[in-house]
């Protein structure tokens, strides 16, 4: 293989691993994944093609999302296959050196950033938990009763009357939703080494129904995990009508592995 054809993709930086650990594993293009070691750290990596990683051609395929999403599944494959037999920093997408010479030098210029990362991750998973609110959604017993038309409403005066009621519904709708995003994160926090909270998704692009208003993170450390995915369920189980409470993993440490290191 020409090497100066080819760039060193990384996926992860992790403890060495033993021999034939990853045999077998490929990553992004079908290439195969191999370990570049330097001292108690080692980059999981595998060669792509130059041409499709320089700046200028990696803004480009960035904006083809069929390319985006071959690129990601095969990334975050190489990151989960290797998170379940190792702690691992999982590194963003499409981060790629020109050569492994070049990795080596990383590990080694970085070694501090990275050991302190590993060690935080270690024994631990990443747990995602959304909580949805369905405004309107409600049990009929929990439903005030219906406002009787007053004799001789105007129309105009019927349409306001409604549109009052559907306002109250929905306020009503966000206030549980913010005393169980609360509950959840109160009773979750305890079970978690650490919490990261994202933006909620877009009910766009989500075939979930409901609008999401709590998309958190937490570092659950292996010995909590069915705990805490009790506590999930028992937090649905109560949760008022209208709203419901998710969760997602285990998953590789993806919101918990920023060793501030540049690509």
């Amino acid at each position: 293989m020409d090497r100066a054809e080819y760039a060193s993709y990384v996926y992860a930086v992790c403890r060495p691993l033993g021999a034939g650990a990853l045999d077998g594993a490929t990553g992004v293009g079908g290439h195969p994944v191999h370990l570049v070691a330097e001292g108690d750290l080692a980059a999981v990596v595998s060669a792509v093609p130059l041409h499709e990683f320089d700046e200028s051609a990696l803004q480009a395929n960035l904006e083809d999302l069929r390319w985006l999403e071959a690129v990601a599944r095969a990334h975050h494959g190489v990151v989960d296959r290797t998170a379940r037999r190792t702690v691992a920093v999982p590194l963003r997408l499409a981060t790629v050196y020109r050569g492994d010479g070049r990795v080596r030098q990383v590990l080694r210029e970085e070694h501090a950033s990275f050991d302190a990362v590993l060690r935080r991750l270690e024994g631990c998973v990443e747990l995602g938990v959304k909580v949805y609110a369905e405004t309107g959604a409600r049990r009929p017993e929990d439903a005030p009763p219906a406002e009787a038309a007053p004799p001789g409403e105007s129309p105009g005066k019927a349409y306001l009357r409604r549109r009052r009621q559907q306002r109250e519904s929905r306020d009503d709708a966000w206030q549980r939703a913010a005393r169980l995003c609360e509950e959840a994160d109160e009773a979750l926090g305890a079970l978690s080494r650490a919490r990261e909270h994202h933006r909620p998704q877009d009910s766009a692009l989500s075939d979930a129904p409901g609008e999401n208003v709590m998309n958190t993170a937490y570092l659950v450390e292996d010995a909590r995990v069915e705990a805490f995915l009790d506590t999930v369920r028992e937090l649905d189980s109560r949760a008022s009508a209208g709203t419901r409470v998710e969760v997602s993993g285990p998953w590789a440490p993806y919101s918990f592995a920023s060793p501030g290191v540049g690509v």
